[in-house]
């Protein structure tokens, strides 16, 4: 069997991203979020669920956290999702960027909260509690990285005014 060689340069790649964050949204139930804080990166592990249209991603997170707080002083927000194989030829990742929402109990709660609860059963009682705040990603541009680096990216149309 021979080994795939890791490119030399990044490959412009051809993956339908649409199509992997799909995919990768129903194998991985997990991201880990970037958000500014004081002007420096800050990443956390969050449980997320992509919605059924594909446009945004929801997590769930107490008010009191860092995340939360970041997240409201600055929605400008990263996600990265990926599949951590056992080795860097099979390894694939979606960098998501977009604009967070945060999310008031109502209708649109209620819809969000029941797909991400439908995701991550285990959270039912969590999203339930008053602290628990729910915050949706719109997504703006997905950068999907396979086999090290083959690099294809989407990006979502401007909405006509």
């Amino acid at each position: 069997m021979k080994k795939a060689e890791v490119p030399k340069i990044k490959m412009t790649g051809k993956a339908d991203v649409k199509d992997r964050l799909a995919a990768l949204s129903r194998a991985e139930r997990f991201g880990v979020l970037a958000t500014q804080e004081e002007g420096a990166p800050y990443l956390s592990l969050v449980a997320f669920a992509l919605t059924p249209e594909g446009d945004d991603i929801v997590f769930a997170t107490p008010a009191d956290t860092r995340k939360y707080c970041n997240v409201r002083r600055d929605t400008k927000v990263s996600l990265l999702i990926d599949n951590r194989a056992g080795t860097i030829m099979a390894n694939e990742a979606l960098a998501i960027k977009g604009t967070a929402r945060l999310i008031r109990r109502g209708k649109t709660w209620d819809r969000l909260a029941k797909d991400y609860v439908a995701r991550h059963p285990e959270l039912g009682g969590f999203i339930k509690a008053p602290t628990t705040r729910l915050v949706a990603i719109e997504i703006e541009e997905c950068i999907h990285v396979d086999r090290f680096q083959y690099v294809t990216s989407w990006r979502r149309p401007q909405k006509r005014r």
